[in-house]
């Protein structure tokens, strides 16, 4: 029963759901930090860089890690280091300490956790690989929405070292608990899943090592293109409680309850819907279509918020359409990237496309706040963002499709030939 796909995608869900608090709560956690640590907001913000560079440029290797020996022990590591990298948040007293813990630790145990279960996901379903990677990233992104008003209340009433110990230990003792039951696939024909059903036929015939797959200009692609997507999420997943203080609305109530929480909330919940539903529409219609839809709707959602900024209400709707515009990047690129260079070496290879994660963590994050406090407005930051959404939309259609339409067929021939060699030895 355990190996069924089914168990293996709901427990990869429930591991997701444990790990997302770090990433997309700690917005809440910036204004207290900036008054209990004396530092600024780019100071702050470091913290939640490190987390993503140390979660992204780690990968790599734990994917590696993973392939080799497996999901389970692994991931209950990933699980209980999230969770301790709260508990020791909790006590830290300077920059450094906090750098150390939520930024270092937490990425570590995030990072081995998030790569571990994307590819866990695309090696169970080679069939349905867009809308199964979308399911449990969909837990990475919505699941914060399970703790964001919790902790917000935490923090009014207790202050933000009790929120961290308090919520640390539940993710850690949930964390390692849902990590026991991850199981490797059996290892059957490379073209049928477990159920017998038709492969992905976009898949390659060969698997690509991770040393052939850098040295072809498709990864290199979409690394630029998911590095400019990574900016403009985490521009607004790590800044929004300030621009919302700039704005004029951080005292502001939309059906009576704060602006703030209500808006994360939201939040979560279509940066998580957004995961499944793209990466089930990709598998009908094709990876780039896809993104082009999605990339052009967050440039829009963005440039809309940013005109109706004034209004409580349309800010948090607005808030809730780009997220909608945003999440699915974590299930297209890792789809795409298995369909191009094959499911071996899956786990790994998406490893290296996930940092530029990391690099977009430091351009939304510290650069992002340092071009603010540059021009002492958001004007430029959003403008920038805006710009990099459009022009990413137009990078998958007018040059990843076509240069994934000749790798494609290229690698068919290849299979022809090497097909044609066995049948007739000579």
């Amino acid at each position: 029963m355990i190996r069924s796909r089914w168990i293996q995608l709901l427990l990869g869900l429930v591991c997701m759901v444990v790990i997302s608090s770090p990433q997309y709560v700690w917005t809440l956690f910036t204004q207290p930090m900036m008054g209990s640590l004396d530092a600024s907001l780019a100071q702050i913000q470091i913290t939640f860089s490190l987390l993503i560079v140390i979660q992204t440029f780690l990968s790599p290797c734990q994917g590696f890690l993973i392939d080799k020996f497996g999901p389970r022990a692994l991931l209950s590591l990933g699980g209980a280091l999230t969770g301790l990298s709260w508990v020791l948040a909790a006590r830290v007293s300077a920059l450094a300490h906090l750098y150390l813990t939520y930024g270092l630790l937490g990425g570590i145990g995030t990072g081995i956790v998030y790569i571990g279960v994307i590819g866990h996901m695309v090696q169970w379903f080679p069939d349905r690989r867009g809308f199964a990677t979308g399911i449990v990233a969909a837990g990475y992104g919505m699941g914060a929405i399970l703790t964001t008003f919790p902790i917000s209340e935490t923090l009014k009433d207790a202050g933000h070292e009790q929120a961290l110990a308090r919520y640390g230990l539940i993710f850690m003792v949930a964390g390692v608990i849902a990590a026991q039951g991850l199981r490797a696939p059996i290892r059957n024909s490379r073209f049928a899943t477990l159920d017998g059903r038709q492969a992905n036929a976009s898949d390659p015939g060969a698997s690509f090592t991770p040393s052939q797959m850098l040295r072809t200009p498709i990864f290199w692609l979409m690394f630029v293109m998911m590095t400019m997507m990574s900016t403009a999420g985490l521009m607004v997943t790590s800044q929004i409680a300030a621009f919302t203080r700039d704005f004029g609305m951080a005292n502001a109530l939309v059906f009576g309850l704060p602006l703030l929480p209500l808006a994360l909330s939201i939040d979560r919940i279509t940066n998580g819907l957004t995961r499944p539903f793209f990466g089930w529409l990709s598998d009908h219609i094709g990876r780039e279509s896809t993104m082009m839809i999605a990339f052009t709707l967050e440039g829009t959602a963005m440039t809309l918020w940013l005109f109706t900024r004034s209004n409580p209400a349309l800010f948090v709707l607005m808030s809730g359409v780009v997220l909608f515009g945003w999440g699915e990047i974590f299930s297209l690129f890792p789809s795409t990237l298995t369909d191009t260079y094959g499911i071996r070496h899956a786990t790994t290879n998406y490893g290296f496309l996930y940092m530029a994660q990391g690099v977009g963590s430091v351009l939304g994050g510290p650069v992002a706040a340092l071009v603010h406090d540059r021009f002492n407005s958001w004007m430029p930051v959003f403008a920038i963002i805006i710009a990099m959404n459009f022009a990413t939309a137009l990078l998958a259609g007018a040059v990843l499709k076509p240069m994934r339409r000749r790798w494609l067929a290229t690698q068919a021939v290849s299979d022809k030939k090497l097909g044609l060699f066995a049948a007739f030895p000579r």
